[in-house]
């Protein structure tokens, strides 16, 4: 077996007191198929999981389905998912991902990461997500904005291109870890490393982080 660097024992034992302190983290976002994965990840780009959540469940009562996405009317599918934020352009990529599932691939999300690809709208972050919890595979770390900033203020990576960090946290992370590495990496940055005021003395990972008590908070903007 290979030596291990001093950052893969690092990302290591960090992985471990994330496993300790989110033990039940898992997927923040409701759905009961791939498909409904798919839509609800395309609508949680820039948006919160909670609001997310609170759209979901009329948009699949009125569209359950990848067909039924295909045909629904564009005004009310916008309508539906309004309140996500970037509503038209979204409406246009989860009609046109659904169109090509229902043309392409017999109405069911393919389970393979190139054909994830192909849909409109899916990048690696999406694919990754569906993947992990759609389907129990995990063919990349999904690199969301928690995951890059906790990321770059551990000093697991130097990049901001999300492609580029995913590549560092794989040579960092076991493969069976990677979808619950940035869950939990998440669930982290949501409760204690904040974008404007990380809570460095209140956090288990101080003594590996590099960034601890460095990170000058984030003023409010003046109106």
């Amino acid at each position: 077996m290979p030596r291990r660097s001093a950052n893969q024992l690092k990302a290591l034992d960090l992985l471990a007191r994330l496993k300790n302190l989110y033990p039940d983290a898992t997927c923040s976002l409701t759905y009961d198929t791939p498909v409904q994965l798919l839509v609800a990840t395309i609508l949680s780009a820039q948006c919160t999981d909670e609001r997310v959540n609170q759209v979901t469940p009329a948009l699949f009562a009125t569209f359950p389905d990848a067909p039924a996405l295909a045909v629904a009317d564009r005004q009310d599918l916008e309508e539906l998912i309004r309140s996500t934020g970037f509503y038209r352009n979204k409406a246009k990529h989860i009609q046109g991902a659904c169109q090509k599932i229902v043309q392409d691939f017999e109405g069911q999300v393919p389970d393979q990461m190139d054909l994830l690809l192909t849909l409109p709208g899916v990048a690696r972050k999406t694919a990754n997500v569906v993947l992990a919890h759609g389907y129990g595979i995990n063919m990349g770390v999904t690199v969301d904005t928690h995951v890059k900033r906790l990321s770059n203020r551990l000093g697991l990576t130097r990049h901001q291109d999300p492609v580029k960090i995913e590549r560092d946290l794989m040579q960092l992370i076991p493969q069976e870890d990677w979808e619950n590495w940035s869950i939990r990496l998440i669930y982290h940055g949501r409760a204690v490393c904040s974008a404007r005021k990380p809570l460095c003395d209140r956090c288990t990972l101080a003594d590996l982080c590099p960034s601890a008590g460095k990170v000058i908070p984030a003023r409010a903007s003046k109106k």
